[in-house]
């Protein structure tokens, strides 16, 4: 996927009048925001094991060679093969060697991040082998030949008039007056479609969620039963995972676990959590005969004991974008790249450069909503600063921004100043805005009022509200 961060700005705009996505985006809060309270609500020791979750992954980073190099072993001594991929390149080049070598002409995928991050897809249809997306979120988008816009639910920006036109657009041989009223039909008419290309796989690729040192295995987790299909029936299994899902023990995963689906969607479990160690064994009914898993680093050491090092504690659940004001007005194509929302803030310019999506760590309003329900306990805003900071010391923040950062810093660091500016302006806006409470425009605020009202002020500035109330006895 070409990044396209670079054009945040106008994909924003062109999101906020966009009419079916923005009836598409508005159950988020009757969605995932309500569900997830509820399972937190439901689970008295949701917190700690928060707590316990970010030290394993603690724990694991800071040893993250060794713990690498123990799944290596055990995946090895499992009958698989571990193959390390420094970047994009050369993750793309060992699946496109795996499958040719197993004659494959199509190959069936369940999600995964790392795929769209390393642009396999493109790469093997490239090359002649027909990429097929199982789950049915990734189905949709492709077929529509989009991005996905979240990371757990690919498709949320689609509504079911849309998913009904793409099927019988695409779906061509099926009859016209077929009826595709109800969700149900459209997954029955997916289920069957899907169910030949999972029949002629010769190689199906998946992602994980978490990678085990203990025992060699990878876990997935999902609700569709398509990635056990994708990684049973074709005779070679390929893993795409990046260095930092991997976990000690069993016991960590479980852990993890726990506040992964929570955290994600609001269930206390998966419909499906899958563990896979190696290929199929001598006397096993089903699986792949070939076992392979790519190890993707891809900018991720650097990032280690750096400012963005909490960042690769991430376990994806998507809360942090669910909670987010900015991702619920314009949706994850705005982002331009793979990893939408706050996450996709700070781990976008990690893998790409703060050139290419320096407008990301901007799109925040810093409310702390994002923080406040990461189960990893990771502090988005204090990393998007650090960007925002880099940005600014090589020059790349935009002249006005920097004018008026200089200008409120001249200010703010002579109290006298900055307290006599704000006694004389805020009683004036108070009173000019009274009428209709709220400015439609305003002088130096245009970046805010051409999108929204900017609410008038009540007459007084914080400060002088402060000292009445230290007054009233």
């Amino acid at each position: 996927m070409k990044p396209a961060s670079r054009a945040f700005k106008t994909n924003a705009s062109q999101a906020l009048t966009n009419e079916p996505l923005q009836r598409a985006l508005g159950g988020f809060k009757t969605g995932f925001v309500a569900r997830r309270a509820s399972a937190r609500a439901n689970l008295p020791e949701f917190d700690r094991l928060c707590d316990e979750a970010r030290a394993i992954k603690e724990h694991t980073l800071a040893h993250l060679d060794l713990y690498l190099e123990e799944y290596e072993s055990k995946v090895t001594a499992a009958g698989g093969h571990v193959h390390w991929a420094a970047n994009a390149g050369d993750a793309r080049a060992a699946i496109l060697k795996i499958c040719r070598d197993a004659g494959a002409a199509t190959v069936t995928k369940g999600k995964t991040m790392v795929g769209e991050e390393i642009a396999i897809n493109e790469h093997l249809d490239a090359a002649g082998i027909e990429p097929v997306e199982t789950d049915l979120g990734e189905y949709l988008i492709q077929i529509r030949k989009e991005p996905p816009s979240h990371i757990i639910a690919p498709a949320i920006h689609l509504t079911m008039d849309q998913v009904e036109a793409d099927f019988r657009a695409t779906h061509k041989h099926l009859p016209q007056d077929r009826v595709l009223d109800e969700p149900g039909l459209l997954v029955a008419e997916a289920r069957a479609i899907l169910r030949e290309k999972f029949l002629a796989a010769d190689v199906g690729i998946t992602g994980a969620n978490l990678l085990i040192a203990e025992t060699g295995s990878s876990v997935i987790v999902t609700n569709e039963g398509n990635g056990d299909l994708t990684q049973c029936l074709p005779r070679v299994h390929i893993v795409i995972a990046s260095i930092e899902k991997a976990v000690p023990t069993l016991e960590d995963a479980n852990t993890i676990l726990r506040v992964l689906a929570r955290s994600a969607t609001g269930q206390e479990c998966s419909t499906y959590t899958t563990y896979t160690t190696g290929p199929k064994r001598p006397g096993d009914p089903d699986g792949p005969e070939e076992f392979h898993v790519v190890l993707l680093d891809n900018g991720r050491s650097e990032m280690l004991g750096g400012e963005f090092h909490d960042m690769l504690r991430c376990i994806r659940c998507g809360a942090c974008m669910n909670h987010c004001p900015v991702y619920e007005a314009v949706g994850g194509h705005a982002y331009g790249w793979v990893y939408p929302g706050p996450m996709g803030a700070v781990l976008t310019p990690s893998l790409i450069g703060i050139e290419e999506a320096g407008h990301l760590p901007n799109a925040s309003t810093f409310c702390g909503r994002c923080e406040a329900v990461c189960p990893m306990r990771i502090p988005l805003p204090k990393m998007m600063r650090h960007w925002r900071e880099r940005e600014y010391d090589q020059g790349n923040t935009p002249a006005g921004y920097k004018f008026g950062l200089k200008l409120w810093a001249f200010a703010a660091r002579r109290p006298a100043l900055y307290h006599a500016l704000a006694g004389l302006a805020v009683p004036l806006l108070a009173r000019f805005g009274k009428r209709r409470g709220r400015f439609a425009y305003l002088p130096l605020a245009a970046g805010w009022t051409r999108h929204r009202d900017l609410p008038a002020p009540q007459g007084k500035t914080f400060q002088q509200l402060w000292r009445a109330r230290e007054k009233t006895p």
